[in-house]
């Protein structure tokens, strides 16, 4: 999953264009959002979108576990990771 977090951060740092912070300086366990990394709603929804179609997955709005697949990188590539799993079992 190493790996996988190591994507995650890089696409957040680009998709955000953050200059002031290197993806190596994000821990995969810091929260994105409120006192982490400080980030908003319209961060979720760039990330969301750039993660649907980086990974190929499906983000719901509706689903009532988003702030918690979105809670720190670690939370998110779990997050890929069973949707991934879900499109695999689903071919």
């Amino acid at each position: 999953m190493d790996e996988l977090e190591r994507r995650i951060r890089h696409l957040i740092v680009e998709t955000l264009n953050l200059e002031d912070i290197a993806a190596e300086d994000i821990d995969p366990e810091e929260a994105l959002f409120g006192e982490g990394l400080c980030l908003d709603s319209i961060d979720a929804l760039e990330i969301g979108v750039e993660i649907q179609k980086t990974f190929g997955i499906k983000v719901d709005p509706q689903d009532e576990n988003l702030a918690d697949y979105f809670a720190s990188v670690r939370e998110l590539a779990r997050f890929i990771t069973r949707q991934k799993g879900l499109q695999e079992q689903a071919i």
